[in-house]
């Protein structure tokens, strides 16, 4: 079979390995891609799975961490081609009784829907954005940054000082509930916050939960929840069409299976048909830790606390997702929700916590909290006029022990119980938007076994690539002392979400790979060490 050299071969074309790929062949390394699906994007994907004309994002779809991402924004994707689009408004907390929070791109409108609450709330949420303009920044610099995070941490001293520093520690390993019930005096605050922490697989009780809540409102309401024209499907495009552009290979249909190890290195990728893909330089791995580790290397290329550690790798729960052609836009009941791109569909916190703790306990929540997305107000490109295309999804367990419902199994290969699971969800939006279901023209199902078969990396349909609980992030992540791309094997880099900083469409694993893969070589190591 055939076999090709380049100086770095980067396993899997989903938006890490792009990002980091780009980022090589801008300082002049020969790259090369192997993605073994048809096309390349991982979760960032798009198409008309309903009916033409109506264009649904597959996985991921809105991008608050996108536009402060210090590795995608140099790349400059607008220039080929990419245009992103933002919603007045952002999110949506609707209530059955007709109360609704609004996170707002104009700071006024959010405050005064707080306010509605609880009067002060407004300015409430006016320190905490405050907060975020001084620190937000710094923190999110050091969230991208591998461990230790030592000049965003500079950052953040200069920004707060030594007492504010030691504030904001507390203050970031405070769960969304108690954040939220220190600062705010009526629920449309808690509900924003604490809605969005759910947005991973965090509860309104998890320790750090406020700080992610927060800080996807911050984004928010600085940025917007942005989306790409056209579908997510775009931003792939974007990055591929850069790479090209620059003289980099991209394999399609080319499933690595192995990582070759040879004179205490990694040195080739091997693909399930035989192919042989020689790197100089690097190999950088966008695929899961636990597939990574322990079943593409050699056993005795990983040191063997290494591979017990993986043994307790925890995978974030199931994602559900549903996808709606409908008739008109979603007739929700509070008219600030047909203006927010993105609604979440749970009643307030208590609905919050009775979905998470169902979870936890390995239930199959019997009113599952759900994000949904829809586009009318944010991207008209995606259907035609008047119509509506949208989408829900919500978390289930990996490994269902029973149904608070009572009538389902978890067997997602039965397209029955997948169908019932699609009507529970699209009751929960029925109570807040009657009418809703009248407008459904069609609608597509992705099940945890789906995702799993579209993207190996969705292991068991958990998105995240791995729990986002503190206990798996940071120098846990992916297993304890960790933190940082490099491997136990030279040359070879986890690029994947399974990395530090975790999921989410920042690049953040993918650029912390490239950055250490160029460092490696600027440290001191000559090419002869990668090989020749």
């Amino acid at each position: 079979m055939s076999t090709t050299v380049a100086d770095a071969v980067v396993v899997g074309a989903g938006p890490n390995g792009l990002v980091a790929a780009n980022m090589l062949v801008d300082r002049g390394w020969d790259v090369v891609v192997c993605e073994e699906q048809p096309t390349p994007g991982g979760a960032v994907r798009s198409g008309e799975v309903t009916e033409p004309g109506f264009v649904h994002d597959l996985y991921s779809a809105f991008y608050p961490l996108t536009p402060s991402s210090s590795y995608i924004a140099p790349l400059e994707l607008e220039s080929y081609g990419l245009r992103w689009r933002r919603a007045e408004g952002v999110v949506a907390h609707p209530h059955p009784d007709g109360r609704c929070a609004l996170l707002s791109l104009d700071l006024d409108e959010t405050c005064a829907s707080l306010d509605a609450f609880a009067p002060g709330d407004g300015d409430a949420w006016r320190r905490l954005f405050e907060l975020w303009r001084r620190a937000g920044p710094a923190l999110f610099a050091a969230i991208l940054t591998p461990m230790p995070p030592i000049r965003p941490g500079i950052g953040l001293l200069r920004a707060l000082g030594v007492s504010g520093l030691v504030d904001f520690a507390r203050f970031g390993l405070l769960p969304a509930r108690r954040m939220t019930e220190e600062r705010f005096d009526g629920d449309g605050g808690p509900w924003l916050i604490a809605g969005n922490a759910l947005h991973a697989d965090l509860t309104p009780d998890s320790a750090g939960g406020g700080l992610f809540g927060w800080l996807l409102c911050g984004l928010g309401q600085q940025h917007g929840y942005p989306v790409a024209e056209g579908g997510s499907g775009n931003i792939t495009e974007a990055l591929v069409k850069r790479l090209r552009a620059r003289g980099a290979e991209l394999h399609t249909d080319t499933p690595i299976e192995r990582i070759e190890v040879s004179g205490g290195r990694a040195t080739a990728a091997l693909a399930a048909d035989g192919r042989r893909f020689e790197a100089r330089r690097a190999i950088l791995a966008d695929c899961g830790a636990p597939a990574l580790f322990r079943d593409m290397l050699p056993e005795d290329a990983v040191p063997r606390r290494v591979r017990d550690s993986l043994d307790d790798y925890q995978y974030d729960n199931s994602t559900f997702k549903v996808n709606w052609s409908l008739d008109a836009p979603i007739p929700w009941s509070a008219e600030q929700a047909r203006r927010a791109s993105t609604v979440h569909v749970a009643e307030g916190i208590p609905g919050l916590t009775r979905a998470s703790v169902q979870l936890a306990e390995r239930e199959i929540p019997d009113r599952p909290f759900l994000i949904l997305g829809q586009y009318s107000m944010v991207d008209p490109t995606r259907s035609p006029a008047g119509t509506e295309t949208a989408w829900a999804y919500t978390h289930i367990p990996q490994d269902p022990a029973r149904d608070a419902g009572g009538t389902l199994r978890g067997d997602w290969r039965d397209d029955a119980e997948s169908e019932a699971f699609a009507d529970r969800m699209e009751e929960e939006v029925e109570r807040l938007a009657p009418g809703f279901r009248k407008l459904i023209r069609r609608r597509h199902i992705q099940t945890p076994v789906d995702l799993e078969a579209e993207n190996r990396n969705l292991v068991g349909g958990a998105i995240n690539g791995g729990t986002a609980q503190l206990h798996q992030q940071a120098i846990f992540r992916p297993y304890p002392g960790s933190g940082r791309p490099r491997t136990p094997v030279p040359g070879l880099y986890l690029a994947s979400a399974s990395a530090h900083p975790g999921g989410g469409l920042h690049g953040g694993a993918g650029g912390n790979a490239a950055t250490a893969a160029l460092a490696r070589e600027r440290l001191g190591y000559p090419r002869r060490f990668f090989g020749s």
